[in-house]
């Protein structure tokens, strides 16, 4: 007959004290364990482990009651503190996981998912005092898309991350004001409109089905990747009390007359997990638009541009029903007009498949080129012999895997001319294959041009891809030998980075053709005005109706120019040159500079200076403490440090740290107070001077205000567009009087002339010389 145990008891020489079931020498089945400073467990055991259901009290008054296994808190149960902070629902590994509901002791009351101790997922925060945040956590901090409910009406439906507005999102007023637009950082940053009560508003629903709103068109869901602030869940109660730990065996133990050995750590009700409400704060900065506008007449709406949360700029329109039905027949006949490309071909799930299809591809290629041996190119990994290709069946081959995407043909041109690229430009291969190939997949872009091509954006907004049709490839083909030995000897170049060009055939013989590009963007700070300069006046504006905060921008929207250091603008002007002298070399035209700007906020210190004198006004500081308060500038340039700045793997970690004329033509870095010290490089990073241009034009009906004359700027720049070949058009020059095309803008110019034009553009109107 099988032994099924004794009761009994056994004492330990440290005081503490088993009473139960044993099996041998070990606890078996129900039990009760008692340490000497008082914590009890009474339960179910399994051999040396407290495994089952169970009750744990310690000493302080803290308990818990639930699933346990192999000695953790595994399963679902209740913990319940000193403080009175209570926890139901599910536990892995001693940390609340999965669906939970947690009371803490103010009263505040959280119900979603967690993950490893911390709010993940879907939840509901409630405050005490009624405020309500439903939407997404990360990592016990608010993040991603939800919605805040203020108590005094208030509500916020958009992006959040660290626990703070970013991103796009639509702020109502609980007096009846709508304010659409983003947020950087808990600050309005880039262009909104303002509804004021008792106006004509558009509904959550129209919003969230407006053809502007997704990730990449419109400003409603701009998502810009920036670290904010961490104002976060603070770790929750399985961490700050490590409840219990796995057990010593527990045959060791008894032969050596020693204790269970369990990690406790004494409960602390000052460690409680609670949330702090900075949020609360945040709509303060917002009641400036509902009390500007409350006795304005309801036919008015207010565009603006705010830069770290500084109204810079205020356009005052008329918003009655015929203007937004005469807006709608506009936007209609222009889709009506709409050039036919290859993206209307590949729309909804058939795009899904393009991209798919492409990263398969590139998979396939990088991991394939990659184990091959390091060596400098010959003149053969140019030739047309130079190439990849592979059969990519659904179910798969010897030498491919199976996939949920269509059958397709995948060619991949002079791969190793392109590794070495990669190489040249510093980025490693597995990081390439994981930004572009990875689960989060890539992102689809509105095309900024006429050109009609697909654009996808890496997650991590490293690299574009765009597609590009067959004369497109022949240029880049034929130019290939000569960029790869321009980009070889100028390290600082401006021209766009080129780290692939793929092609895909799908059924029926459709061709696809991909680059693969570096993004000028790829940055931390947020592009408020993009521009595409070619150095022409002809159709280079764009519409009104037309613009939202992702527009590129062209060379009549300019309203700055740009004044920078001595040194910065040589360097920038001389390189600029080179790549113009290389570009001529090989016929191309057509060529633009893209040009971003990042607005630093006037005065961005000045918030921050009123709430210290209110607050020390509040508190009866004595006035002797004001002058410890250091207001820093918008843009600082300090000397070179290594060791200091980021230097992430991205787009632009090759180059030269550029040196500075007003800093003894030192290498240096750039310092923008409270956000990021950044390295210094040509098109990258850049600071300057943005001067507002006086123009004399007619007062256009609706008024527009900009509030500052001087910004300072941070510049991003590259030279894009660069396989337009002058030898191909010259072929269509009999069409351009027809089409009435500006002459710089088209294939008449030759090479050399386009260049002296664009570098004149750029020399006396975007970055001419500080007086």
């Amino acid at each position: 007959m099988e032994d099924s145990g004794r009761f009994d008891e056994k004492s330990f020489s440290n005081g503490d004290v088993y009473i139960g079931m044993i099996k041998g020498i070990l606890p078996h089945d129900k039990g009760k364990y008692t340490w000497s400073d008082g914590t009890v467990y009474e339960g179910d055991w399994e051999g040396e482990k407290m495994t089952g259901k169970g009750l744990v009290v310690w000493s302080t008054g803290a308990h818990y009651e639930g699933e346990i296994c192999g000695g953790y808190l595994h399963g679902y149960g209740t913990l319940t503190t000193s403080a009175g902070c209570i926890y139901r629902g599910g536990w892995k590994m001693n940390a609340q996981h999965g669906i939970g509901l947690q009371k803490y002791s103010n009263s505040d009351v959280y119900e979603g998912l967690w993950k490893e101790g911390v709010p993940e997922g879907s939840g509901r925060y409630t405050w005490n005092n009624g405020n309500m945040y439903v939407g997404n956590w990360k990592n016990g901090r608010i993040d991603g898309r939800g919605v805040m409910k203020w108590v005094k009406g208030d509500t916020f439906h958009g992006f959040w991350s660290n626990g703070v507005m970013h991103g796009s999102g639509v702020y109502s007023f609980g007096e009846g004001g709508l304010y659409i637009g983003t947020w950087n950082k808990g600050l309005k940053d880039g262009k909104g409109v303002f509804y004021p009560a008792g106006s004509k508003q558009p509904s959550l629903r129209m919003i969230s089905h407006s053809p502007h709103h997704s990730d990449d068109n419109g400003f409603l869901l701009n998502i810009q990747k920036h670290e904010a602030p961490k104002a976060r869940v603070k770790r929750s109660l399985s961490e700050n009390i490590s409840v219990i730990s796995r057990f010593k065996s527990f045959r060791q133990i008894s032969q050596r007359t020693s204790s269970l050995k369990i990690n406790l750590v004494r409960d602390d009700s000052a460690q409680d997990c609670v949330c702090h409400d900075s949020s609360l704060a945040l709509s303060n900065d917002l009641d400036e638009d509902q009390s500007e506008a409350s006795s304005v007449k309801s036919t008015l709406v207010y565009e603006r541009e705010y830069v770290q949360g500084v109204l810079i700029m205020e356009r005052i329109s008329e918003c009655s029903e015929s203007s937004r039905k005469k807006k709608q027949q506009n936007k209609f006949s222009v889709k009506q007009v709409k050039k036919s490309s290859c993206l209307d071909n590949f729309q909804g799930q058939r795009s899904y498949y393009l991209k798919l299809n492409l990263q398969l591809g590139i998979r396939y290629t990088v991991g394939k080129i990659t184990p091959v041996p390091a060596r400098e190119v010959r003149s053969s990994d140019f030739g047309d012999r130079a190439r990849i290709r592979m059969y990519f069946p659904r179910a798969g081959s010897k030498l491919t895997p199976p996939h949920s995407s269509i059958n397709f043909y995948w060619k991949d041109y002079c791969p190793m001319v392109f590794r070495n690229l990669r190489e040249m430009f510093k980025l490693d291969a597995a990081e390439y294959m994981m930004s572009i190939c990875g689960d989060s997949g890539l992102r689809d872009l509105s095309s900024p041009g006429k050109s009609g091509s697909i654009f996808y954006l890496s997650k991590d907004d490293r690299f574009v891809i765009k597609t590009v049709n067959k004369s497109e490839l022949q240029v880049l083909l034929s130019m290939l030998p000569k960029y790869y030995r321009h980009v070889g000897d100028h390290e600082n170049t401006l021209i766009t980075k080129f780290f692939g060009l793929h092609r895909i055939t799908l059924r029926g013989g459709k061709k696809v053709r991909f680059v693969v590009m570096g993004n000028v963007f790829c940055t931390e700070l947020q592009i408020h005005r993009r521009y595409d300069l070619k150095g022409s006046s002809h159709g280079r504006y764009t519409d009104n109706d037309k613009i939202n905060c992702n527009t590129t921008l062209k060379d009549l929207d300019l309203k700055y120019e740009f004044h920078m250091d001595k040194k910065l603008r040589e360097s920038l002007l001389k390189q600029i040159s080179l790549d113009c002298k290389f570009l001529e070399s090989q016929h191309i035209i057509d060529y633009s500079l893209l040009l971003g700007l990042h607005f630093r906020a006037p005065e961005n210190m000045k918030a921050f200076v009123e709430h210290h004198e209110s607050m020390q006004h509040q508190e009866n500081l004595p006035s002797g403490d004001e002058e410890h308060l250091i207001l820093p500038k918008g843009l600082l340039l300090v000397s070179h440090e290594p060791s200091i700045v980021n230097t992430a793997p991205g787009p632009h970690i090759r180059g030269n740290t550029l040196r500075a004329y007003s800093m003894g033509d030192t290498e240096v870095d750039l310092l923008l107070p409270g956000t990021a010290r950044l390295r210094v490089q040509l098109g990258v990073n850049m600071p300057a001077q943005a001067t507002r241009k006086i123009v004399e034009d007619k007062v256009e009906e609706a008024k527009e205000v900009e509030l500052f004359e001087v910004y300072d700027v941070v510049l991003y720049m590259g030279i894009i567009d660069i396989l337009q070949s002058y030898n191909l058009k010259k072929k269509i020059e009999h069409s351009y009087k027809s089409l009435q095309f500006d002459p710089i803008t088209v294939s008449v110019v030759e090479p050399k002339m386009y260049a002296q034009r664009f570098l004149k553009f750029l020399e006396e109107k975007v970055f001419p010389q500080t007086p």
